[in-house]
């Protein structure tokens, strides 16, 4: 036991236990990588454009988890994109043209239309406060 604690006082444990707590995390990442954002489907042949391809994949996974943070919430930051997909990218809807503007129809519970309707709002508020 007293050695124990000894131990836990050496900068290499703080390295090693922190490992330990996000263990699991990297292969999670790599796999939404591969499979949520089509980082493992090459799109060509050609070298450079398979390289171009998978550097926008990290992108993209960065850019799903601010969307997820910042605009959709807390309930959405544990969900992956197949979730985002089908309830919220994938909707039905219909565009009509209506007293000279363009409506989005959208068919979806009441929930999700809230959801949409408030990840609008965040977003003009942000693109409001950087331009501000």
């Amino acid at each position: 036991m007293g050695s124990r604690s000894r131990q836990s006082k050496e900068p290499g444990n703080q390295v090693i236990l922190w490992s330990r707590e996000r263990c699991g995390k990297s292969e999670e990442v790599h796999s939404v990588a591969k499979s949520d954002l089509a980082g493992g489907q090459l799109p060509s042949a050609l070298f450079g454009a398979n390289a171009a391809w998978w550097a926008l994949t990290p992108l993209s996974h960065n850019l799903n988890a601010v969307m997820k943070r910042l605009v959709l919430g807390d309930k959405w930051i544990v969900r992956r994109m197949n979730a985002l997909r089908f309830r919220l990218f994938g909707l039905p809807g219909r565009v009509v043209s209506h007293a000279r503007r363009l409506v989005i129809r959208i068919v979806a519970d009441a929930e999700t239309l809230q959801t949409i309707l408030a990840a609008r709002k965040t977003i003009l508020a942000l693109a409001a406060a950087r331009s501000g």
